[in-house]
C-alpha cells in the first residue's frame, strides 16, 4: 500500500522523501544508548542535526563526532554519509538491478534526476559503475591515509579513522572523528592534505565527468593512439571540459587569493613557511568549495577571506556528484551569458557547441532560487542571533551549499537558528536536482497563451 503511494509521488517528492527517510532513521539510530558515549550531552535535537548534516553531506555539527559517539555510532555516521553522498534511491536501484529485477519507469526517472544524468541508455551499467568506482576510490584513499594513522593510532583505530575520513572526503561530507579542532594538527602534513583534497575533488567533480575521462583514456589505450594533451582533451564532452576548466580555475585563483591575503596573518598561515602556506592555502580552497574539513581555525582569518570563501562556497562543485552549491557549470553559463550580452551576441557557444536557451534559463533560475533561499535563511539568523553579519552569512552559505565549514558559531546558535540551518542543508542537498529543475520541467497543461509584446525597463 505504502509502496504504491510512493510510486505515485512526483519525482521531486520521491527524492526529497528518500533523504527525509534516511535522516529520520539516522537520527533514531544515533539516539540509541549504544551509539552515544556515556559522557555525551547529545539530545535528540543534536542527533537530528547531525543526521541532517551527514545525510546532506554538509559537515556542520552541534557537538564533535569524536566526543559524542561510540564506534557503533560512528559506523552509523559512515553509513549516513555514504547514503547521503550517493543517494538512497541510487543505492536501492543499483541493488535491485543487480538482482535482476526491474524498477518502474518513474523510479528510473527519479534516480536519473537525482544523478543529474540526461540520458537513460545503459543505465544499469552506469549505476553499477558509480557504486564500484566509489568504493574503489574510497578504498584507495583509506589505504593511503592508513600510512599516517595506523602508526599513530594502532591498527584498529588507525584503519577505522582512515575509513571514516576517506568516506567523508569522497562524499564531500567534511566530518571527521578527530575532535573539536578537526584536522588542524595535520595542517603541515602533505599526505593527509593531498589525499583528502584528491578525494574531495573526485567526489565533487561529478560522475559523468569520471566516465567521460576514463572512457576516452581507455579508447586511446585500446587503439594505441599517440595524441598530444590538447587533442586528447578535445575528445571530451563540452560538459566535462567546462566542469574541469572551472574547477581548475577556482582552485588556482582561490589558492593564490587566500595565500596573498593571509600571508602575514599570524592567526591563519602567517607563521608558516612558504611551502606550508601553499599547502594550507590549496587545502582550504579545495575543502571550502564543497567539503568542510578544516586544517586552520576559520575564526582567525581576515574578513576578506571569509567573504571570498562565501563566494566560492556559493558556487560549489560540479553537477552529478556529492558537491553542493549552484555548481561550477551553472556559474560558468551565467558568466557566458553576461559575456555574450556585453558583446551583443545572440547565441551562447562553448567548445564549438551552441548551448540551448532552455539550459541558460535553468541556470539563471537555479542561481536566483539559491539566492532567495539564502536571503531567507540569513534573515532568520539575523533576527534571532546577536552575531556579526559576516559570520552569520558564512554559516548560512556553508549550510545551503552543503559545505560545512564554520567560524565556531554553529554550536552556539539557538535552536531556532540551528533549525534554520537544517532546512538550508536539506534544501541545498536536494534543491538543485529536485525542487528547482522539477518545477521548470513540469508538464504544461493546455496551450501557452501569447499576448502582444511589451517592453519592460531593466538595469
Amino acid at each position: 500500500m505504502l509502496l504504491n503511494k510512493f510510486r505515485r509521488l512526483s519525482i521531486s517528492t520521491k527524492i526529497a522523501f528518500s533523504f527525509a527517510f534516511v535522516i529520520f532513521i539516522g537520527s533514531l539510530l544515533l539516539s540509541l544508548p549504544i551509539s552515544t558515549l556515556a559522557t555525551s550531552q547529545m539530545t535528540y535535537f543534536d542527533n537530528l542535526f547531525t543526521a541532517v548534516s551527514m545525510a546532506c553531506v554538509t559537515g556542520l555539527f552541534t557537538f564533535p563526532v569524536a566526543e559524542s559517539y561510540t564506534v557503533f555510532g560512528q559506523v552509523i555516521c559512515i553509513v549516513l554519509m555514504q547514503t547521503g553522498g550517493l543517494g538512497l534511491m541510487t543505492i536501492i536501484a543499483t541493488i535491485v538491478m543487480r538482482l535482476g529485477k526491474k524498477i518502474s519507469y518513474t523510479d528510473t526517472m527519479a534516480v536519473k534526476e537525482a544523478l543529474n544524468r540526461d540520458q537513460l541508455d545503459d543505465f544499469k551499467t552506469y549505476l553499477w559503475s558509480i557504486i564500484k568506482y566509489t568504493f574503489l576510490i574510497e578504498g584507495a584513499g583509506m589505504l593511503l591515509l592508513a600510512i599516517r594513522f595506523v602508526p599513530k593510532l594502532g591498527w584498529g583505530k588507525g584503519l577505522f579513522t582512515s575509513l571514516f575520513l576517506a568516506v567523508s572526503g569522497f562524499c564531500n561530507a567534511g566530518f571527521d572523528n578527530m575532535g573539536a579542532i578537526s584536522l588542524q594538527h595535520y595542517v603541515h602534513d602533505p599526505l593527509v592534505n593531498l589525499v583528502l583534497a584528491s578525494l574531495i575533488i573526485l567526489g565533487g567533480i561529478g560522475f559523468s565527468v569520471w566516465f567521460d575521462v576514463t572512457h576516452n583514456v581507455h579508447s586511446i589505450i585500446k587503439n594505441k593512439k599517440r595524441l598530444g594533451f590538447k587533442k586528447t582533451y578535445r575528445f571530451l564532452k563540452p560538459h566535462t571540459r567546462l566542469a574541469i576548466n572551472m574547477s581548475l580555475i577556482l582552485i588556482l585563483v582561490g589558492t593564490i587569493m587566500f595565500m596573498v591575503v593571509e600571508w602575514n596573518n599570524p592567526n591563519s598561515i602567517g607563521t608558516f613557511t612558504v611551502g606550508q602556506k601553499v599547502l594550507a592555502s590549496f587545502f582550504q580552497t579545495v575543502t571550502m568549495r564543497t567539503a568542510g574539513f578544516a586544517t586552520i581555525d576559520y575564526a582567525g582569518v581576515l574578513p576578506f577571506s571569509l567573504l571570498f570563501f562565501i563566494f566560492t562556497m556559493f558556487i560549489g562543485g560540479s553537477p552529478g556528484g556529492a558537491a553542493g552549491g549552484i555548481k561550477t557549470t551553472t556559474f560558468a553559463l551565467v558568466l557566458l551569458l553576461i559575456h555574450n550580452e556585453i558583446k551583443g551576441q545572440r547565441y551562447i557557444n562553448y567548445a564549438r557547441h551552441t548551448i540551448p536557451i532552455e539550459t541558460i534559463r535553468r541556470a539563471i533560475v537555479v542561481v536566483a532560487s539559491f539566492f532567495m533561499c539564502l536571503m531567507v535563511g540569513v534573515s532568520v539568523l539575523l533576527i534571532v542571533e546577536d552575531q556579526p553579519f559576516l559570520n552569520l552569512l558564512f554559516e548560512a552559505v556553508s549550510a545551503l551549499a552543503t559545505v560545512g565549514v564554520s567560524v565556531n558559531l554553529t554550536p552556539e546558535l539557538s535552536r531556532i537558528s540551528q533549525t534554520a540551518l537544517m532546512l538550508l542543508m536539506f534544501i541545498g542537498r536536494i534543491g538543485p536536482i529536485t525542487i528547482f529543475l522539477s518545477l521548470i520541467r513540469r508538464k504544461r497543461k493546455g496551450k501557452e497563451r501569447i499576448y502582444a509584446k511589451t517592453n519592460i525597463l531593466i538595469g
